[in-house]
């Protein structure tokens, strides 16, 4: 049995943790997967490494109703995909290196572990480990639906679609959520024949009503989306492709693809670490359970010494969201009397399809049922932004701005963005939030530069219509 001051189960945001506080102590890094965890492996950098030349690819064939004859000749998919990997395969081993070998006091164990005890674990190959401190960093994986023809080699999942040898002609997506809009953009710009299968009526449905009912609109635009459907079966052909069976309300459809790709979510990776043993809490979604410091919880009290962040314990599978989460549990293992809480009241994030979208804070529906109940009126605006100079330049009409707030003080609950670099409109509008800037204040405390796109933010925030008036005016 070996003994670390300090264990850390997942190489992702968990990595961050080993602060110069460690210096000198033993710490062990676990993580049965692909150093550097899922953003920088299969999720968040690669995907938006190939999100960027399918947008060249877009806006190439958008040139013609703009005057501009241009368009798209061909992608060389090896190529895309190699140049992404080099750079990221070179970082992932660069990282495991420096803490495999480069580093005296830490050990990697390269496979998955599981709990025995509350501070201890046993390796896949038999080590015992012990730890004064333990902090769960786990991640997730995707889910497969329980579907005939679910283990075709032709089916995949985030974690594998990006390292495809060639660009498939036939593309079917199941699912309707960021993953799916993602790779549908990706896949139909740079050529494939896309079809999409969704169970319910509508995509992105965690969002903001608004959003959710023009992305969808936009999608049907650009790939062949078939909503209220379910795929009932697959079969490989004879000649490698793959025969789809889907159903909807309207009757059965069969297709032939070349690839499938299972976009249906993803889950915790708590079944994997056998928490039961350990006497931990499991949220009703399968999440570790932990209190707003980030401590592991057994029968509803923190577990000393035992943290958790990232997708293996937050509702947010965002990296940012885990990178917070990393930086707070860092802290709180160092200062056990000056505990710091995660901060989760708001929350951005973006889906980069075409059109792009951004969000952060209450839904509509959210704020409108939270100003009820605090018997205050809500504000609400809508901003194309075909209204501004910039969506002049570019023919915009899909484009808009969404923002929420309360009437009376102007404070903003919810902004939803679709359009034209949506996910860098949004930050000024997740500033004000946290920050505690009435909408008034932020139209008309400063400069807005003309013609950028930021106008239709200020033009939002002063269609919202609030009672408060600026702390700073320029007149």
């Amino acid at each position: 049995m070996t003994h670390y001051d300090l264990a850390i189960i997942g190489s992702g945001s968990g990595n961050s943790i080993i602060t110069p506080d460690w210096d000198g102590k033993r710490v062990a890094v676990i993580d049965g997967g692909t150093f550097g965890g899922t953003c920088l492996n299969v999720g968040c950098i690669p995907t938006k490494m190939f999100v960027y030349p399918a947008q060249l690819a877009a806006a190439a064939a958008d040139g013609v109703r703009l005057g501009v004859d241009t368009s798209m000749q061909g992608v060389r998919w090896r190529e895309v995909r190699d140049r992404i990997f080099t750079r990221i395969d070179a970082i992932s081993e660069g990282g495991r290196r420096y803490r495999d070998e480069e580093l005296d006091n830490v050990t990697l164990y390269s496979e998955n572990v599981r709990f025995t005890s509350p501070h201890a674990l046993v390796t896949e190959s038999g080590e015992k480990i012990t730890a004064d401190r333990i902090v769960v960093a786990a991640g997730s994986r995707p889910v497969l639906p329980d579907t005939p023809g679910m283990d075709l080699p032709q089916v995949h999942t985030s974690d594998t679609v990006m390292r495809i040898d060639d660009l498939p002609a036939r593309v079917l997506i199941i699912g309707g959520g960021y993953i799916a809009a993602e790779f549908g953009f990706v896949f139909s710009a740079l050529g494939s024949r896309v079809t999409m299968a969704v169970r319910s009526e509508a995509l992105l449905r965690s969002l903001d009503g608004t959003l959710s009912e023009r992305f969808t609109a936009e999608a049907a635009k650009q790939w062949d989306l078939q909503l209220n459907t379910t795929v009932d079966s697959l079969k490989e052909n004879a000649d490698g492709s793959v025969h789809a069976v889907l159903s909807s309300p309207g009757g059965t459809r069969e297709l032939d693809v070349d690839l499938v790709l299972a976009a249906t979510g993803r889950k915790p990776n708590t079944d994997r670490l056998d928490i039961a043993a350990a006497g931990f809490d499991a949220t009703p979604d399968g999440r570790l359970a932990v209190d707003g410091f980030g401590r592991v919880l057994a029968g509803g009290e923190p577990v000393p010494d035992l943290w958790a962040l990232g997708d293996i314990s937050s509702p947010y599978q965002l990296k940012h969201v885990a990178n917070h989460e990393a930086r707070v549990v860092a802290h709180n293992l160092v200062h056990p009397d000056d505990l710091r809480e995660m901060d989760h009241r708001y929350v951005p994030a973006a889906v980069f399809s075409s059109p792009q979208i951004a969000s952060v804070g209450m839904t509509e529906e959210q704020a409108c049922a939270d100003t009820e109940a605090r018997g205050v009126e809500l504000a609400l605006a809508v901003q194309e932004y075909g209204s501004t100079a910039y969506g002049w330049a570019m023919e915009d009409s899909t484009g808009f701005v969404k923002l929420l707030a309360e009437k009376e003080t102007g404070r903003l609950l919810g902004a939803h963005i679709m359009g034209h670099e949506a996910s860098m409109l949004i930050q000024p509008l997740v500033q004000a939030m946290e920050f505690g800037l009435d909408a008034a204040t932020m139209a008309r405390g400063q400069y807005w530069i003309h013609p950028a796109l930021t106008e239709v933010v200020e033009n939002a925030l002063l269609s919202l219509k609030t009672n408060e008036k600026p702390g700073r005016n320029r007149l």
